[in-house]
């Protein structure tokens, strides 16, 4: 599964973890997030978020 990057903070969201801090589970896929989940770091929507490709 992709990952994706916050283009404010950096956080990278990891399909495979999810995300603990907003009691996503593991394995749910990035376009599965509800339109009001928000980074766990900085707070800011799914707007903010593109593909992350490690270099």
């Amino acid at each position: 599964m992709e990952r994706w990057i916050c283009t404010v903070c950096q956080y990278v969201y990891n399909p495979a973890v999810g995300d603990p801090v907003n009691e996503i589970p593991p394995e749910t896929p990035f376009d599965d997030l509800l339109d009001a989940w928000t980074c766990p770091v900085c707070k800011t929507d799914k707007s903010f978020f593109i593909p992350f490709s490690p270099e």
